[in-house]
């Protein structure tokens, strides 16, 4: 598989789906690790308000980002129906918070629109594209800006 940065236009892409509030986004598949149901994390001091805290997964301490609040949008109240999508890029792990995952995706380039102009940089920043499918909208993540922040501000 290509991957999703790949500018060939037949280059397929294989996404995880998954909600956050009544919105759908997708992540590169090759990024995820694991998807877990919710595990209370315990709070770093000090950290942002959308770092949920750390999770202990097979003795290796994860940190969890609350994607919704790092989206901008309303902290989630997590429930036994929530999961973490444990994502690995650039040789660092971090567990994703989301409402659940709903589908697995296969697109091509030419599926994924640009990031309105319209869209906030913030915005652009997080969301590489927008999939039109099955009449759904679906934004691409670009995880690898999530995940630089996230740690930076972490750490």
């Amino acid at each position: 598989m290509k991957n999703v940065a790949s500018n060939e236009p037949n280059a397929q892409h294989e996404l995880i789906a998954f909600r956050i509030g009544g919105q759908e986004f997708c992540l590169d598949i090759m990024s995820v690790r694991d998807i877990r149901g919710w595990t209370p994390a315990t709070p770093l001091p000090h950290a942002p308000s959308y770092v949920r805290g750390v999770i202990n997964l097979r003795g290796a301490v994860l940190p969890v980002v609350d994607l919704s609040a790092r989206l901008g949008f309303p902290a989630a109240e997590p429930t036994a129906r929530h999961v973490i999508i444990v994502a690995r890029v650039e040789g660092k792990s971090l567990g994703l918070l989301v409402d659940g995952v709903s589908d697995i995706l296969t697109v091509t380039e030419e599926a994924i629109q640009p990031t309105p102009e319209v869209a906030s940089d913030m915005a652009r920043l997080f969301i590489r594209g927008v999939i039109a499918i099955d009449g759904r909208m679906i934004s691409l993540i670009t995880l690898q800006s999530v995940l630089e922040t996230s740690m930076a501000e972490a750490a």
